[in-house]
């Protein structure tokens, strides 16, 4: 079914009688054509000749292994390459390279800037070959399109060195601002370093009592001092109780001890009066011991003391009191020492008890010049790989753009454009001949087909006599009896 309605389409397609038309209407094809194709050449002839120019350029990768030494520029070749493109490409660049090469400079009349800039950038062309995959070498080839040989070949060169130079400078300067930014943050980071260890060195000069590495010698000696502490107490408990001794052996015995053996009623009396002061100790006066220890030393005392011998008590005052002022210097020695150790165990405790916030304070310090530290010792790290790269910048070997091929002037001028302006007035001849012969179809009104006598009479005839040459069209040949017929039809027209 598909099969049959594609041939009915064609055949309500009369190509017979549309190539009749077109061979009827040669002469109007045949001279559009002509006209159109004559007036294509006569442009084409009358552009100025174009001459191309074109330099290339060899780009590399980089030379050193980027495992050894690696660039500090991390733009690629290529990325590079798109760049400086840009570059010479935008508005500023195209004029002033206009203007120093005199690009039109014999034109009669300067074109404005935007025209310039539009036709310049119309006549540079970029093209780039990658030459290997494995190594990214590849090859860019710049051209530019001028009126003379000489200019042409001239821009060319001048685009080449501009793009050398371009990657060269920028590429080095790239890397000299990395080494330079680097060098400022060295310093900055050492300024700060040395800030932050004098503020270290200020805050341990001022809190030296109370540093967490002497924590430890602090509590040491704090423990000393207080055991010293219970040592003097004991020796001054013993100094007084010896005291004491001297005193009421004197007042029972009326004499100092020498060493004689005291008799039963003097060693109770002594013995009484130190019971009295070890009670003391723990029992206020009123406290019954107290009062009836009291009561039997004087009980015992009047017995004993009037059996005194009245002699020797001179020399028995001056004894005691010589004892009794070396106890009481011992006494005020010890009491000097407690009171200066009691304020050393003050002092010490007061420090102990402030280390907790001066660690503190200290962790924030030591940590901020650890984390500076570390901060300063990456940036001399990297300052030596910005100096290696620099240095590879210098040479060249981070991504070398060296000239491959200069342009030199062009022996022919180029051709592509008068070929496709005169193909194309031939086409427009085509098409305007078409369009002519479609015109007139539709303007005549002459019945040469029998389907449009069908149409015209809305019957079907019974029979259709075809067109009978006469003798002298038969003689005739056919191609003058076609411009015999295209006469007529004009005439009656």
């Amino acid at each position: 079914m598909v099969s049959s309605s594609g041939d009915l389409a064609m055949a309500d397609i009369d190509v017979r009688f549309y190539l009749s038309i077109l061979l009827r209407r040669l002469p109007y094809i045949l001279v559009c054509v002509t006209v159109t194709t004559a007036i294509a050449v006569v442009v084409a002839l009358l552009l100025p000749l174009t001459y191309q120019s074109s330099a290339k350029i060899l780009v590399e990768a980089p030379q050193m292994p980027a495992n050894l030494v690696r660039s500090t520029v991390p733009t690629t070749s290529f990325g590079q390459l798109q760049i400086i493109q840009q570059q010479l490409t935008t508005r500023d660049n195209l004029l002033d390279l206009a203007s120093r090469l005199n690009i039109y400079g014999a034109e009669k009349e300067k074109p404005r800037a935007d025209s310039i800039v539009r036709d310049m950038r119309g006549r540079i062309t970029f093209e780039e070959q990658e030459l290997s995959s494995d190594d990214g070498a590849s090859v860019v080839t710049v051209a530019f399109k001028a009126g003379t040989p000489a200019l042409a070949a001239k821009v060319a060169n001048e685009l080449a060195t501009s793009i050398l130079t371009s990657n060269q400078r920028q590429r080095a300067n790239r890397a000299g601002e990395t080494l330079e930014f680097f060098n400022q943050e060295v310093k900055r980071l050492d300024a700060e370093l040395n800030r932050i260890e004098g503020d270290l060195l200020k805050f341990k000069t001022e809190n030296k009592d109370s540093l967490p590495e002497s924590l430890e010698f602090r509590r040491n000696q704090q423990s000393s001092l207080q055991e010293r502490l219970i040592s003097l107490e004991r020796e001054e408990s013993d100094l007084r109780t010896r005291k004491s001794l001297l005193v009421e052996t004197y007042m029972v015995t009326g004499k100092y001890p020498t060493g004689e053996p005291l008799t039963a009623e003097q060693q109770m009396l002594l013995d009484l009066n130190k019971a009295l002061a070890d009670q003391l100790a723990v029992f206020s006066e009123t406290s019954p011991n107290i009062v009836a220890l009291r009561a039997r030393i004087a009980s015992l005392r009047a017995r004993v003391v009037p059996n005194k011998e009245p002699t020797g008590d001179n020399k028995a005052q001056s004894g005691l009191d010589l004892q009794v002022s070396d106890v009481d210097r011992r006494i005020a020695a010890i009491e000097k020492e407690r009171a200066l150790i009691t304020q050393k165990i003050a002092t010490i405790a007061q420090s102990i008890g402030a280390t907790p916030s001066t660690d503190a304070s200290l962790s924030v310090l030591e940590r901020t010049l650890a984390n500076t530290q570390t901060q300063y010792n990456t940036a001399i790290a990297r300052r030596a790989e910005a100096s290696l790269g620099q240095q590879v910048e210098t040479r060249s070997d981070g991504g070398r753009f060296s000239l491959l091929e200069g342009a030199t002037e062009p022996q022919s001028p180029l051709r592509s454009v008068r070929r496709l302006i005169v193909l194309a007035g031939a086409m427009a001849g085509v098409a305007l001949s078409l369009a002519i012969i479609a015109l007139l179809e539709m303007l005549n009104k002459t019945i040469r087909r029998p389907m449009e006598l069908v149409q015209m009479l809305e019957a079907q005839p019974l029979a259709v006599i075809p067109f009978i040459a006469t003798p002298y069209e038969a003689r005739t040949p056919p191609l003058k009896r076609k411009l015999n017929s295209v006469a007529r039809v004009l005439k009656y027209r």
